[in-house]
């Protein structure tokens, strides 16, 4: 192992930028192998600037060339880690917060590895969480990168902590249907709120500033589906406060954030009879739309995503609902020029059935792991939250996907 020193400073988005976005190219984003994904930023620090609080490092050699080798991301803000118990004298249940900090985008080019530079990079990271005060750091990866597990559960002293799914549906060319059954309509951003807060606060990881998430310019909407009563009126619709006070038997929601401006990625390494017949499928779909076929998208290019979050729903048809709030997804996805849409759920998500997506471009099982920094807590009920078991549903922030 060769000896050299590098610097860990504060990100410069002046000078810093083109270095910081080539480590970033140079590195692949999921399992590698002989077909590998590759991120595309429109600017380094596009994956955390909408983050109530954000900061970012960089690695650079010693010398008079000097040269960034590596970078680190992370965020912080006030998020759900449990709820105060049944007996709480509240309307409704409580949730507890706690302020929660967020590594994003630790990356190392491919030809200083194995330096410690990662881990240097990591412990200046969360010293600037302790700093902001931040009571639990937290970190995505995949379970298959031996590398970042071996690093942050061995080296770093996080544990494992939720495994969710990663569900990736393509964008055809020909435009997907709901029953006509189902009626969705798009809320605005004050019934969004009033809906989340009301119905999913005391899930975990729920931001408290949903209200920011959701005025966000990335936002795209929010929408929710019911099943149509001939009875009524397609207008009858007041407000979100009205429609809790005696909601339907079944419904559901879901929001639409555009990552496709933060971000595009890519698939290299794709044989060229595999192109082909990608490119088959979609000359196909363009023509015979009518026949729905399911065509590949280009991903073998830089592709955009629209990201699905804050899914929910109630009732014994709620799957159904969600199905349909995918489509309409999709549908806003292909007018966007998106590849796909993506979502990422719990493992264990009562309304996984409802989300249309391809095996083969999904992960089964992304890795959560989650460190305690803070020794003493805000609230004495929250008690270590890195030893709580799984719940069934948890909310994935779109800022730190």
């Amino acid at each position: 192992m060769r000896e050299e020193k590098v610097i860990v400073r504060v990100f410069d988005k002046e000078k810093d930028r083109h270095g910081a976005m080539a480590v970033e190219e140079m590195c692949e984003v999921g399992p590698s192998g002989k077909m590998s994904l590759f991120t595309h930023l429109c600017d380094p620090v596009s994956r955390v600037c909408h983050s109530p609080a954000f900061h970012m490092l960089v690695a650079e050699t010693a010398g008079p060339e000097k040269q960034i080798v590596g970078l680190i991301r992370g965020c912080i803000k006030t998020a759900t880690c449990g709820k105060k118990p049944f007996r709480c004298p509240a309307k409704h249940q409580t949730p507890i917060y706690t302020k929660l900090a967020y590594i994003l985008g630790l990356r190392v080019s491919p030809s200083h590895r194995r330096l410690g530079i990662g881990l240097k990079l990591v412990k200046e990271m969360e010293e600037w969480f302790r700093e902001k005060g931040a009571e639990y750091a937290y970190m995505a990866t995949d379970k298959d990168n031996e590398a970042s597990v071996k690093l942050f559960t061995g080296r770093c002293g996080y544990s494992k902590f939720r495994t969710p799914s990663i569900l990736v549906h393509p964008v055809f060319a020909h435009r997907l249907s709901f029953p006509r059954r189902v009626t969705i309509r798009r809320l605005s951003i004050a019934d969004a709120e009033t809906i989340y807060r009301r119905r999913f606060a005391t899930t975990e990881f729920f931001p408290r500033d949903i209200n920011t998430v959701l005025s966000n310019r990335l936002s795209i909407g929010t929408f929710i589906a019911v099943f149509s009563n001939p009875r009524s009126k397609p207008d009858e619709w007041i407000n979100a406060e009205e429609f809790l006070k005696n909601p339907p038997e079944s419904w559901a929601v879901l929001s639409v954030w555009n990552s496709k401006e933060v971000f595009s990625m890519e698939v290299r390494g794709a044989s060229r009879l595999r192109r082909a017949l990608a490119r088959a499928s979609r000359v196909a779909d363009r023509a015979l739309q009518w026949l729905q076929i399911p065509s590949i998208p280009d991903l073998f290019h830089p592709f955009g995503l629209y990201f699905l979050y804050g899914l929910g729903g109630e009732g014994p048809r709620a799957v159904e609902l969600v199905r349909a709030l995918c489509a309409r997804a999709h549908n806003l996805a292909r007018d966007g020029g998106c590849g796909v849409v993506a979502t990422e759920v719990a493992a264990c998500e009562p309304l996984r059935g409802g989300i249309p997506h391809w095996r083969r471009l999904s992960c089964a099982e992304d890795l959560w792991c989650v460190k305690r920094l803070a020794e003493d807590y805000s609230d004495g009920s929250v008690g270590d939250w890195t030893k709580s078991s799984p719940p069934p549903s948890i909310f994935v922030d779109p800022r730190e996907f």
